[in-house]
């Protein structure tokens, strides 16, 4: 059995949306997955980790294969060859973990029921409790953008319908920022005047993302984490903060640093006139959710 998966990129929070609001974006990891008679496990990766992540059972896509077999209560093949030719850039705020573990939901199910349509709504809600961030599972498995939130051990993903002509820019650096060193300098309490001014932009980003683009650049401001990560970016908050000032609705993509900005093609004009040295700039659209074939 031979089953193929692509997935894409993601972004999180887009400002106001922290930890339940995410967007995929047109930029893919493919991977094969072979069951073999041989025991064991066989990991070939190109592109993007390739030298860096481990080769054995320890694989994010592999152990997550292995979490959901078990959890499905589906024996777990003797032999396994992966061959993932990775594009999302790694500790980059662009959701690899997130797109890894959906490719690894997907996979399991195709393992599981070969004949069955994959059922995405199971794979989404293994995939965001497995991750722990829902706005980048979430539209990892779907597509598009995504409100969504975990409760105990319930998932709820929301999908949202992106305005027609939105479009993306990533403006990508060599820095890498891991998501635990990111969270670890957020504050426990904020400002009450900082809380309702998120809770304000917050209440507006769907409605801008569906329907109002004219509102993105209010709705993607931010009081709660850019600001507080700055420190380990400061690049990256400067070039957001630039973009922001020449109108153009710019967000620290997910933990960054990576700069995300978001809007229609009069919207992201002003990035044109700015220089963003030390960042590589991929013009990006609106991502589809997971697929799978099987053969």
């Amino acid at each position: 059995m031979r089953l193929r998966v692509r997935v894409p990129a993601t972004t999180a929070n887009l400002g106001s949306g922290f930890d339940c609001v995410g967007l995929a974006v047109d930029w893919y990891d493919d991977l094969t997955l072979e069951v073999q008679d041989t025991p064991g496990v066989v990991i070939e990766v190109t592109g993007e980790g390739a030298g860096e992540v481990p080769r054995d059972g320890s694989h994010l896509v592999i152990s997550t294969i292995r979490h959901c077999l078990e959890l499905w209560q589906v024996p777990v093949p003797v032999g396994l060859r992966l061959s993932a030719h990775n594009t999302i850039p790694h500790s980059r705020g662009l959701g690899s973990s997130a797109a890894a573990i959906a490719a690894g939901c997907a996979l399991a199910h195709g393992l599981a029921w070969p004949n069955r349509e994959l059922d995405l709504q199971e794979v989404a809600r293994v995939a965001c409790l497995l991750e722990g961030h829902p706005d980048n599972a979430g539209a990892a498995v779907w597509g598009g953008a995504v409100l969504a939130w975990i409760s105990g051990d319930r998932v709820e993903v929301i999908r949202l319908e992106p305005a027609e002509g939105l479009r993306c820019i990533a403006f990508v650096p060599a820095l890498e920022v891991p998501t635990s060193g990111a969270r670890g300098v957020l504050p426990e309490a904020v400002p009450r005047s900082d809380a309702v001014a998120q809770a304000i932009r917050a209440a507006i980003l769907p409605k801008a993302l569906e329907r109002r683009p004219d509102l993105l650049l209010e709705a993607t401001s931010d009081r709660l984490h850019q600001l507080q990560r700055a420190p380990l970016m400061p690049e990256s908050w400067e070039l957001m903060n630039r973009l922001r000032d020449s109108g153009v609705p710019a967000t620290i993509s997910g933990a960054g640093p990576t700069v995300f900005a978001l809007g229609l093609s009069e919207q992201l004009a002003g990035a044109a006139a700015l220089t963003h040295d030390g960042f590589e700039r991929h013009d990006l659209g609106i991502g589809t959710g997971i697929s799978m074939s099987i053969r």
